[in-house]
């Protein structure tokens, strides 16, 4: 921009429109810059911040022992009832770990534990079980529902091929 008064560079004579202008881009400019601030000073988010990564030891949800027993009574069930499935029975249950959980919310009223371990078969061969804790969901809403499956026993396809539905 040329200078106004000659022989001055410090003193530019500006319309009342370029000082307007002038204004309004410091204005916009010290905003983009508190935003840019506000930003920055943020903590930094980390894995445990996210609902779906979830270390915790094995005396959680999970490894409750009537969502075990559950578990090995509707697994008795499901073997006596299915057609062509081994007759087998869960013997233990070990390396117990919740994958995911996925606290009630105003969106989401039921809390949900998604959990994975290995069981001992009767037959003496381990298999990878993944089940989900439906918190307040059981018969006539008392207690939790519990879903689970069973590596190579859902022969019907319930959870989807691998039981990819629960992991």
């Amino acid at each position: 921009m040329l200078d106004r008064v000659p022989g001055n560079p410090q003193s530019a004579a500006k319309s009342p429109y370029e000082a307007e202008m002038i204004r309004a881009a410091k204005s916009a400019l010290l905003a983009f810059a508190g935003i840019c601030a506000s930003v920055l000073m943020q903590p930094a988010a980390h894995a445990a911040d996210l609902s779906s990564y979830v270390e915790e030891s094995a005396a959680s949800v999970c490894n409750v022992p009537s969502v075990l027993n559950r578990i090995s009574s509707k697994f008795a069930h499901q073997v006596r009832n299915v057609p062509n499935l081994p007759q087998v029975a869960i013997s233990d249950f070990h390396r117990i770990h919740l994958r995911r959980s996925e606290p009630a919310s105003e969106r989401w009223p039921i809390a949900r534990h998604y959990c994975g371990a290995k069981v001992t078969l009767s037959d003496g061969l381990d298999r990878d079980i993944w089940y989900l804790i439906e918190e307040g969901q059981g018969y006539a809403s008392v207690g939790d529902n519990v879903e689970f499956c069973v590596s190579g026993f859902d022969r019907w396809l319930v959870y989807n091929a691998q039981c990819r539905v629960l992991q």
